[in-house]
């Protein structure tokens, strides 16, 4: 019986692919339409005569660079309103690195993006000491009448600026607290007697931390070339995960040794080998095809001129050479990210004041720029100095799920260190956060960026004419993300029956800008390239889970889809996932739910349910084997569903895609 229907199978298979082909070409349709979008684009700006300048233009932001340095004008304000420009045209270099496809950027091109980011970075900073120091200058102007010390907040969305002056040199000083901002801060009585300024500037972006973890999600994808990749292919899909890589037992102790990376892997650019997952999924060619029928599968499934992956599903092994014993103090940056900014919490030297003499004001002019405090004293490395306790207040815009890990930026090393702080006190109902550190460092708060994974659930259903919902549920929160059109937006994050991070949510966005946005608000639903050697999780064969992402875009306008708990007891191989025909908005009773199994060149309907007592793979009573899920589904459906799939837009379908390519569903729940 059941070598009748797979031989029929195998006899209707080329058929099948053939159709599918034509519902594939809507991927080539939407890769087509974004190249074209960017091209207007950037003709619109042209015409435009904006201001601001093409980033991508090397002249055009050198200009820009180069105007903005010989400007003198120091006000504090002024540069927070250009601040937000050069972070505009950083983002606007970030998301172009990490959303062109791999054959419309160029090597030369992805150096000079880089180096402009970086330029940006340390010109925005620079002009933040430079207005730091013009304050430091005439800090006595500002004199507050009660205690005698200048002290100010300027904040803006993207910076709070808190800086405090010592004028009067009170030995009874002890402690500060920035009204306005609630961060604050205990100053030994060294200091308090001394000519010392605090500065804590909190920047809600992140341009300290290694500009290859600020552009993570860029895909870093080596693989074989297509005759390498079709002999190779079975044994690639037979050879199970790395298995020695588990979560670490004990999560109070989240700090591991950085694994190993070649430098030109820790940036935001493509490495010349990185191809597109459709150049992948077209020449993996089935094992069991003679030569000729690999090169009538290759010529239907050949859209190797896409570049749709968002997140590499099909990864080189890790290497098993023995690595150094890993410095306990030294942050993993694939496990534990920054959320909520960075501190730079500096003690600075007070220039000399204006002084009124007469008529006259007079003051001492140094040319000598920003001036750190040394604290501890250098010439007293020996001796034992109390240390500075710092209070932090949390951005309300950031979700922490967890007490987080806080660490300090060591920039020899190019890493964040845990060491030098301690006795940490974590208020979660304040939201404020207190520690000890032995110096002035520049701090960040970091959080697990696998706190939400595994996932506990998942479901896609549509909800209207190219239109569909998303809901990730996890431990701590449900996400739910509308799809319409070209765009996505987040609905909802509710956690503990509340929802949260308003400010995000009912913005309708591209799924690459909801990723970042989401990841900045601490809610991580975006599993990176060795997240599974994170967590108690196995990979699934990249062949079956890329198709499935595939197959469940283009049937998504008429179908509903969601986790099985009999995924993780179908082994690595194939995946598992239920399915019902979904034409009303009303939700699915569990009674229409359907299992069906895919690996990738076979789909099944299966007999048991999710309240069945063990996994089975035999197959429903009257249903047969089919190449696609399409084909599968096809069986069972309604010609009405049919056709929506059928004429469902293709920057729907793309965008659905890359939303399931992100969060990766059929491994990380």
């Amino acid at each position: 019986m059941m070598a009748r229907l797979a031989a029929k199978d195998r006899e209707r298979r080329e058929a099948e692919l053939a159709e599918l082909h034509s519902l594939e070409q809507k991927f080539l349709s939407a890769e087509q339409w974004k190249i074209d979008y960017r091209a207007h684009a950037k003709w619109e700006h042209y015409l435009s005569c904006d201001e601001n300048p093409d980033p991508t233009v090397l002249r055009e932001i050198n200009t820009f660079m180069s105007l903005w340095r010989e400007d003198q004008n120091k006000d504090i304000k002024l540069v927070m309103e250009k601040g937000e420009q050069v972070l505009n045209l950083i983002e606007k270099l970030q998301l172009l690195l990490l959303d062109a496809p791999s054959n419309q950027i160029t090597e030369k091109e992805i150096v000079q993006y880089q180096e402009s980011i970086l330029e940006l970075q340390n010109l925005l900073h620079e002009k933040y000491n430079g207005a730091t120091e013009h304050l430091l200058k005439t800090a006595c102007m500002y004199e507050d009448s009660e205690t005698g010390n200048m002290h100010a907040v300027i904040k803006d969305k993207n910076v709070t600026f808190c800086i405090w002056v010592n004028l009067k040199k009170e030995v009874r000083f002890k402690s500060y607290v920035f009204c306005d901002a609630q961060h604050g801060f205990d100053l030994p009585k060294s200091l308090a007697v001394s000519s010392v300024a605090v500065r804590i500037l909190h920047t809600h972006y992140d341009h300290v931390s290694p500009l290859w973890l600020q552009c993570q999600s860029v895909p870093k994808l080596e693989v074989l070339d297509s005759k390498e990749l079709t002999q190779d292919s079975k044994r690639d899909v037979e050879e199970p995960g790395e298995e020695g890589n588990k979560a670490n037992e004990d999560p109070s102790m989240p700090i591991k040794k950085e694994p190993s990376m070649p430098a030109e892997e820790k940036t935001c650019g493509r490495r010349k080998s990185v191809v597109s997952f459709q150049e992948n999924i077209s020449s993996i060619a089935d094992v069991n095809e003679t030569g000729e029928e690999a090169e009538k599968k290759s010529e239907i499934l050949d859209v190797s001129s896409l570049s749709l992956v968002q997140e590499p599903l099909m990864q080189g092994e890790t290497s098993e050479k023995e690595e150094p014993k890993p410095n306990e103090n030294i942050v993993d940056l694939q496990q534990f990210v920054p959320v909520g900014g960075v501190y730079h919490i500096d003690a600075l030297q007070v220039p000399p004041q204006v002084k009124l003499i007469k008529d006259w004001s007079m003051v001492e002019l140094r040319n000598v720029g920003l001036e750190a405090y040394s604290y501890p004293p250098e010439a007293a490395e020996d001796a034992t100095h109390p240390p500075i306790q710092i209070t932090l207040r949390l951005s309300d815009n950031v979700m922490y799920f967890a007490t987080p890990v806080i660490a300090r930026w060591h920039p020899a090393g190019q890493q964040w260190r845990t060491d030098d702080i301690s006795n940490i006190t974590y208020e979660t109902e304040e939201k404020s956060i207190t520690f000890k550190m032995g110096a002035f460092y520049t701090v960040a708060l970091l959080q697990d960026a696998h706190i939400n994974m595994p996932y506990q659930g998942w479901e896609l259903q549509p909800t209207g004419t190219d239109e569909a919902l998303l809901i990730v549920t996890t431990v701590f929160a449900v996400i739910q993300i509308q799809v319409k059109g070209n765009q996505c937006m987040l609905s909802s994050v509710v956690v503990e029956e509340k929802q949260v991070l308003s400010h995000i949510t009912g913005k309708w966005i591209s799924p690459l800008n909801l990723r970042e946005v989401l990841k900045k608000a601490g809610v991580n639903i975006f599993p990176g390239e060795c997240s599974y050697t994170y967590l108690s999780l196995k990979k699934k064969a990249p062949i079956a889970e890329a198709k499935a992402y595939q197959e469940m875009a283009l049937l998504t306008s008429a179908f509903a889809f969601s986790r099985s708990k009999w995924n993780l007891e179908a082994g690595q191989e194939q995946v598992v996932f239920k399915v019902s025909e979904h034409l009303k908005a009303e939700s699915v009773n569990d009674k229409d739910w359907s299992l069906y199994l895919f690996n990738g060149q076979k789909a099944q309907k299966l007999k048991i349910t999710e309240s069945s007592e063990a996994f089975s793979e035999e197959i429903e009573e009257g249903s047969e084997f089919h190449s696609t899920i399409y084909h599968m589904l096809k069986d069972f459906s309604s010609k009405e569903a049919i056709d929506k799939v059928e004429t469902a837009s293709f920057l729907f379908i793309d965008v659905v895609y890359q939303l399931l390519l992100a969060t990766r569903v059929l491994t990380y729940s």
